[in-house]
């Protein structure tokens, strides 16, 4: 890679020769199609082709992974091999312009009729290219300035029930979680603006409680008010939680659109929460979609301040290995020299028990978001918010969580209930 170029790797699956696959994946997305035409010069091929700089057999298997109508029609045969491929595409055939990187980067490539699998695994780009897209405007400092949580994980959680409070409903259980302790509430990635509780009487029940918390107690919990819309209404929503003295907003990264959010961080100065919610229908799969760190990447250039990375040992489907390598991702610089970081944020199925593990491998710099496993602690949220500080106290000093919650009741609450739910 040269301040010139960025790179993209992948994982492909063909019958064919790996070198042949990975020369039609750079011509496909940069200046070829399936057969040279008029115009197609050597010398703009040397300054627009996209160039291919690895191919490495990985595996051989004997059946597709997914059909191909076309390999089906020329009745190719296996074996199938999976090839990682590295290219380098020209900055020039895109320019700073995220709609369109990423349509290079993982657009037709999906349908080429010479693969049964493709997967974009990791994308990279020079400090230069990065340094013209948007940079988070809170990020992982900004959160902890805010919330005035200097060192350790932000222990934070989610509006349960989701959907179906009304906004003073909503605004009483956000006083008990204030008062419980907690640095960071959200709402659902499924309550946006509901009828029950629109977002013009949600934010203000909410921000009164929590501007009188502050007034009382010195400590401002940030509060992400889900408002994914159009790009309109999210600006508009915006600037309505920061007229009431919010401090984030929650998008639905995934259904809102990168254009979206990139217009919605140049127009506020908000912390953005990331969530991720539909990131499976591009993962799952172990040969097609895209892997988190070059998902991540691409938003983070559209100026993102927090990711969700799901959690570990939780009730999704990500291995907790993936889990503790996307948190490395959030937390790695896009490009040398760069303080570019974004907050990855760890829920789904997060309680005091999930504590060790977490501290194990992905350390203190994070969110760390407990729906159930704090409203549903059976002595209340404050017992529940307790508990789970007592067991990051816990993991610091290398101690077992039975015998720490020897003298610590709440954690013990804790783990005879989820435990054994």
């Amino acid at each position: 890679m040269t301040s010139n170029t960025y790179t993209a790797q992948y994982l492909v699956e063909s019958p064919l020769p790996g070198d042949h696959v990975a020369d039609v994946m750079a011509g496909e997305q940069s200046c070829g199609t399936f057969t040279r035409v008029k115009g197609e010069t050597s010398d703009l091929r040397l300054r627009a082709r996209a160039a291919v700089t690895d191919v490495n057999l990985v595996s051989v298997h004997d059946a597709p992974s997914l059909p191909n109508a076309s390999l089906e029609r020329k009745r190719s045969k296996g074996p199938w091999n999976r090839y990682r491929v590295t290219i380098e595409f020209p900055i020039d055939n895109v320019g700073v312009n995220l709609a369109t990187l990423a349509a290079t980067v993982s657009g037709n490539l999906y349908d080429l009729g010479e693969t049964t699998g493709m997967l974009l695994e990791r994308l990279y780009l020079p400090s230069s290219y990065r340094k013209q897209y948007e940079m988070p405007r809170v990020g992982v400092q900004g959160t902890r300035e805010l919330t005035g949580v200097k060192t350790g994980p932000l222990i934070g959680t989610i509006i349960k029930p989701n959907v179906g409070l009304s906004a003073e409903q909503t605004a009483q259980l956000v006083q008990q979680l204030c008062n419980a302790g907690v640095d960071f509430i959200k709402d659902d990635e499924i309550c946006a603006n509901p009828k029950h509780a629109p977002l013009s009487e949600r934010v203000p029940a909410v921000m009164s409680i929590i501007r009188n918390h502050q007034e009382r107690t010195g400590r401002h919990v940030m509060m992400a008010f889900n408002i994914s819309d159009e790009v309109d209404a999210m600006r508009r929503h915006a600037d309505f939680v920061q007229k009431e003295g919010g401090s984030c907003v929650m998008v639905s990264l995934n259904s809102c659109g990168m254009s979206a959010v990139q217009t919605l961080r140049r127009h506020s100065s908000l912390a953005i929460h990331g969530h991720r919610n539909g990131f499976g229908a591009f993962s799952r799969h172990p040969v097609l979609g895209m892997a988190f760190q070059a998902y991540q990447t691409l938003w983070r250039l559209a100026g993102v301040d927090h990711m969700h990375v799901h959690g570990l040992q939780g009730k999704f489907s990500q291995s907790d290995s993936e889990v503790t390598e996307s948190a490395r991702d959030c937390l790695t610089p896009l490009a040398e020299g760069l303080d570019d970081i974004v907050m990855p944020a760890f829920s789904s199925g997060q309680w005091a028990g999930t504590v060790p593990l977490t501290y194990s491998v992905a350390g203190e710099n994070l969110m760390f978001m407990a729906g159930g496993g704090i409203l549903a602690h059976p002595e209340g949220a404050a017992a529940g918010v307790t508990s789970i500080r007592q067991a990051w106290d816990a993991a610091r000093k290398g101690m077992d969580l039975d015998e720490y919650a020897k003298s610590a009741p709440e954690l013990a609450a804790a783990l005879r209930f989820f435990g054994t739910s």
